[in-house]
């Protein structure tokens, strides 16, 4: 154990430790132990299975491609960089993310953390540095212990549950201050930077966003804010879900995504030229998302629910156009001083693994930079008139991954193999579940 752990839980009086990694769909995996029990090794374990483990707790039948079939153990080391307190915790408790390798000292390249890192360098080896902003949109709801039924957002302080359409409503976040109390609180324990808190246009539909910063860190801090948005709400009987779609007519959940790119040595965002305007790699970057963001589709929208919130006149975007200020399209540029220039994808659901979405997306700007891409022409309608662009169902999404050859190569083999294989498998246990739709419309119809 390094220094600055042991340091952390000494000062601290940590006595139990949780080794965590985040797995395909962005779950906490991994163990807890006493905190001397920590000290004393040099990694952990777990079994490589553990990157396929699909979302409903299975594995895919056939995963061979994607694994040892010997399925060997893989070692766990800590990143010094993520302890923090568990501040939820009924005794100390610390929380460690961590990188996984083989015993012979390779990556796991098929971990979404690794695959994050690796995108990363390749920017670093051109002499950029990515920076990024994440939105969270999530929902509110009562608890819901049988899942036949629909959600319901939860009562206020008013005692009365919220009809929705309350966007930016300062008394409708007002309804749950003493459970956004408990989530400032928790964060700020975790240096989990939250920018804004407001109120969304579903029924309890909130949004926090994140202060910019470097990508992993970025990353790293969705993954715990989600976790620490979960516990908070258990504490005041409700549910936290960064669900794409909770409910059937109300707007959905995204994970919008600023970003810009820096150069490593001056720090200025390459996204500008000397004289303030808007440069080429600009506008590549704007290119490659455009030209990738349907292959990556799955990263984006992981999961079957993923795909019903990409609908017309949803609030989502359907397709990959690009304007100044302009909400409905998928890639808004939004007014900013030429150092903060940047552009906003707002594509992904909120339930994507922040890693995967985040890599994913400075992956297509990445491809369209250094193949030169040029952009179509900003849009200045709305987007939502337009046709269909993105990928309608989570089948036609991981066909389009596995169908370009670029983004699979930047990703990486092993990664996209197990990546799809997970999800195939998900999506066969999804089709053999009979929906109420198909029995109130089917049974005496047809």
């Amino acid at each position: 154990m390094t220094s600055e752990i042991r340091t952390f839980f000494r000062e601290r009086g940590i006595s139990e430790v949780e080794a965590i990694i985040p797995d395909m769909a962005g779950i906490a995996r991994g163990k807890i132990m006493p905190a001397e029990k920590f000290a004393e090794e040099e990694g952990l374990r777990l079994p490589e299975s553990i990157f396929l483990q699909t979302v409903t707790g299975d594995y895919p039948a056939d995963s061979s491609s994607a694994m040892s079939p010997a399925e060997i153990d893989i070692v766990l080391k800590a990143d010094q960089r993520t302890v923090r307190a568990v501040p939820w915790a009924a005794e100390p408790t610390a929380q460690v993310i961590h990188d996984c390798f083989y015993s012979d000292g390779r990556p796991v390249t098929m971990s979404p953390r690794h695959v994050l890192r690796h995108v990363l360098q390749l920017y670093a080896q051109k002499g950029w540095e990515p920076v990024v902003a994440p939105e969270l949109e999530f929902y509110l709801v009562e608890p819901n212990i049988d899942a036949d039924y629909p959600l319901k957002p939860p009562i206020g302080r008013s005692g009365r549950a919220e009809p929705g359409r309350q966007s930016y409503s300062i008394a409708a976040v007002n309804e749950f201050d003493p459970l956004f109390d408990d989530i400032y609180a928790f964060c700020e324990k975790q240096d989990i930077e939250i920018d804004t808190l407001i109120h969304e246009d579903g029924p309890a539909q909130m949004e926090i966003n994140l202060l910019h910063g470097y990508p992993l860190d970025l990353a790293d801090q969705a993954f715990l804010f989600k976790r620490t948005a979960r516990e908070a709400a258990l504490r005041h009987k409700m549910y936290t879900t960064f669900m794409a779609k909770p409910h059937a007519k109300e707007p959905g959940s995204a994970m919008h995504i600023h970003q810009s790119v820096v150069d490593t040595k001056t720090r200025r965002n390459v996204f500008s030229n000397a004289d303030g305007s808007p440069s080429s790699l600009f506008f590549a970057h704007i290119a490659g998302l455009q030209k990738y963001l349907p292959a990556a589709m799955s990263l984006f929208a992981p999961n079957v629910n993923s795909y019903r919130r990409i609908a017309r006149e949803q609030m989502a975007p359907i397709n990959v156009q690009w304007g100044y200020d302009n909400r409905t399209a998928g890639l808004r540029v939004p007014v900013s001083s030429a150092e903060s220039r940047r552009v906003e994808n707002r594509v992904g659901g909120a339930d994507a693994n922040p890693y995967l979405a985040i890599a994913a997306s400075l992956a297509c700007g990445y491809l369209g930079m250094i193949e030169d891409l040029q952009p179509t022409e900003p849009i200045t309608g709305s987007a939502h008139d337009l046709p269909f662009a993105l990928p309608r169902s989570l089948d036609a999404a991981l066909r389009r991954l596995k169908e370009c050859p670029p983004l699979v190569q930047l990703l990486g083999d092993p990664f996209t193999a197990a990546f799809t294989i997970v999800k195939e498998a998900e999506y066969e246990v999804f089709l053999q579940v009979i929906s109420s739709w198909e029995r109130e419309h089917l049974l005496l119809n047809v």
